[in-house]
């Protein structure tokens, strides 16, 4: 298994939006102060060798457990379903933050981390962010990548993040599905593909917002990194059809239950229909802006060319058949005889300008994912994170990687659950770095070109636009985009990032964020400041 599991991860490594307007409401209510003024008598539960206290102070529930005082949080719609929440001043103790867990019934935990925007964060919109793997936590975008805090040399500590997409928005960092991160499990349960780890997100979106109401009137985004291809689109189909169920409900029938204001997904450098993706291997990797091979027509092209038929031919199959029996061999073909020569020859996939010395790097190429590990295992740190103190954080578990890749979850096509919801209006954004090699910019543009929607014919007719960042008016990339009028950034907008790998916002922190602001603004990518300015006849300032 430790085989199919090195080959597998470097593929399918992977990485969400609401505005969170601030009013005169508690952010977690005053914890020192509700252990100390009990207004009801504490209730003492002994689970094994823990003791776990309960109250109830001014209408809120609170329990201590493992010297961690947490507020709990449930829902009239999910019996099965709570909230476990501290407040950290961990990584940016200049914004408010929330941490800890969704319980599901008693043998699923999931970790999730929330931190507010370092701008106006009444206003801004919130976002969901999720790594991919499958198997590997979205800790590793937050300390890595687009955090308010990135790590530091060893692990020894963290440094202050400028570029974090927190400084446009309200970003929410989940550990899913179950056994990711801090997320743990009691017992053998698991979880191995992506829709049944979808509704555990939307119980937690609920629960999130019902705690924090005033988050319900902004927009939601999901945003998701390479394997977190996989993940939105079923994410964003469950909010969307829970949606269009409570808008069916008669009154009274859904307690509790908010309508989400799903307004667009994210994906970077993600896998979301293999089929097309898998088969862009060799054109990446042979005819792309930063190639694996020196010679397009050499003897390793070839090679590679030639296994793209079968790759596709049993890609078919399981798109046809939907089954593990159909997905595994076409997901551990594709993976052997295109990625696995690339993983070969010594390259960084994430990043094929670097090379990678594994026995020093890691598994994954970053030694900073060795830090991370380092530091979330610091015991102020699950302290601070409301954390058992004998949990172990792993940036990446491959048992979970290895559970999704035996029912083919890898190969299946999440592709056809985004042309309803783009029809309905959420917009689609598919970002990716053209250095990667593991889930390469060529077949992300493919892809999106051959989605099915009332925007797929403008959208093949566009061209690339250059992409200019506001601040320092740089170029960055280029775009492509349709469903705008010229003063939006379109309902389907595709972003090659020049010069980044697999982790955008680890490679280019300034023009992700620029990305990211401009996007959830709804504000057009292609123009540069100057333009904007004289579009919109303002003075320059004014952007």
């Amino acid at each position: 298994m430790r085989a199919l599991a090195t080959t597998l991860l470097p593929l399918l490594l992977a990485a969400t939006a609401l505005a969170i307007p601030a009013g005169d409401q508690v952010f977690l209510g005053d914890l020192s102060r509700a252990t100390k003024d009990l207004k009801h008598a504490a209730q003492s539960i002994y689970k094994g060798e823990q003791t776990i206290m309960r109250w109830v102070d001014q209408g809120k529930e609170f329990m201590k457990q493992h010297d961690i005082t947490y507020e709990l949080v449930s829902h009239p719609a999910f019996g099965e379903h709570s909230l476990r929440m501290t407040e950290p001043t961990l990584c940016d103790s200049s914004v408010k933050q929330a941490s800890g867990y969704l319980d599901i019934a008693d043998d699923k935990h999931l970790f999730f981390w929330f931190f507010e925007a370092r701008n106006q964060p009444e206003d801004a919109p919130l976002v969901l962010w999720l790594n991919g793997g499958p198997g590997c936590s979205s800790t590793t975008g937050l300390l890595f990548e687009l955090g308010p805090c990135r790590i530091g040399t060893d692990g020894k500590n963290v440094t202050h993040n400028p570029h974090s997409w927190t400084e446009s928005a309200n970003v929410i960092f989940l550990d899913q599905p179950v056994n990711v991160g801090y997320s743990y499990a009691e017992g053998s349960t698991s979880v191995n593909t992506s829709p049944v780890a979808a509704e555990d997100v939307y119980a937690f979106l609920e629960l999130f917002l019902a705690r924090f109401p005033k988050f319900q009137r902004t927009s939601f985004h999901i945003a998701a990194e390479s394997y977190g291809g996989m993940y939105a689109p079923a994410i964003a189909s469950a909010v969307h059809h829970n949606n269009l169920a409570l808008a069916k409900s008669p009154a009274g029938a859904a307690p509790g239950l908010v309508h989400i204001n799903l307004a667009s997904i994210m994906i970077g450098n993600g896998i979301t229909d293999p089929l097309v993706q898998m088969a862009s291997v060799p054109d990446a990797a042979c005819d792309g802006e930063f190639p694996v091979y020196d010679d397009p027509d050499g003897p390793q092209c070839q090679a590679l060319r030639t296994k793209v038929p079968t790759c596709q031919r049993l890609m078919k199959a399981c798109y046809n058949f939907d089954s593990k029996f159909t997905c595994v061999p076409a997901l551990m073909y594709c993976n052997s005889q295109l990625m696995g020569p690339i993983v070969q020859t010594g390259r960084n996939i994430y990043d094929v300008r670097r090379s990678c010395d594994r026995s020093k790097d890691g598994d994954l190429c970053y030694k900073e994912l060795q830090w991370i590990d380092t530091w979330m295992n610091l015991p102020a740190t699950k302290k601070a994170l409301g954390v058992n103190p004998a949990l172990d954080f792993a940036s990446c578990n491959m048992e979970v990687n290895q559970a999704f890749a035996l029912q083919g979850d890898g190969a299946r096509n999440r592709a056809k659950l985004l042309p309803e919801l783009v029809e309905s209006g959420i917009r689609l954004l598919i970002y990716a770095g053209d250095a990667d090699m593991a889930c390469n910019y060529v077949g992300n543009e493919r892809w999106l070109e051959s989605l099915e929607s009332k925007f797929q014919t403008e959208f093949v007719k566009t061209t690339k636009q250059p992409w200019v960042t506001l601040s320092k008016g740089g170029f960055s990339g280029w775009v492509r985009s349709a469903g705008g009028d010229g003063f939006t950034a379109g309902n389907v907008t595709y972003v090659q990032v020049h010069a980044a790998g697999h982790m955008v916002p680890f490679d280019q922190p300034e023009a992700s964020l620029d990305l990211i602001s401009r996007w959830l603004a709804d504000v057009p990518l292609t123009l540069n400041a100057a333009a904007m300015a004289a579009e919109m006849d303002m003075p320059l300032s004014g952007i």
